[in-house]
């Protein structure tokens, strides 16, 4: 990796950088222990985050021209704050990068659109064993104690949807 005395850049990801989106949450399943999850592909990256209606968007951060992390974000609304936010959905940062200032320049540029955009918040998961949680707390974000992440997904999901009266 490069020189970690080279200022962290952050900058939007395009369609050119979906290898590398690809490749990175390869490594963040890995790290989370879960090396099998990623059913993605650079094509159905290009296709989702670059194409007429973006199911997602991404930063990329590089030091010295190389890249060495990446947020992936999508966005949610509240109907309490009556305004969008941004849920981040993967940061990663090269392990050889930690502690560099890296993820600070991700989370500062996702605050930045958040107050360019009129933006309420940023929501993220985290796993309780993952050292970033003293990060994110240092930077102001907030374990919310009495809510607990809920997924439906696979079979259950399926099975749900083969009983709504709608047939979508």
């Amino acid at each position: 990796m490069s020189s970690r005395t080279a200022a962290v850049t952050v900058r939007p990801a395009t369609v050119e950088d979906v290898d590398l989106l690809h490749r990175f949450s390869i490594d963040l399943a890995a790290y989370e222990d879960e090396p099998d999850a990623v059913t993605s592909t650079p094509q159905t990256l290009a296709r989702d985050g670059f194409g007429s209606n973006p199911k997602f968007a991404a930063l990329i951060a590089e030091r010295g021209g190389a890249p060495v992390g990446f947020a992936l974000y999508t966005f949610n609304y509240s109907v309490w704050t009556a305004a969008r936010g941004i849920f981040i959905e993967d940061i990663w940062v090269v392990p050889e990068e930690r502690r560099g200032g890296v993820a600070r320049a991700l989370m500062a540029a996702l605050a930045g659109e958040c107050a360019a955009k009129g933006f309420k918040r940023i929501d993220l998961n985290v796993l309780d064993w993952n050292p970033a949680r003293g990060f994110y707390e240092r930077l102001g974000f907030r374990w919310i104690r009495n809510w607990l992440p809920y997924r439906l997904s696979g079979e259950p999901l399926a099975a749900l949807a083969r009983s709504s009266s709608t047939g979508s």
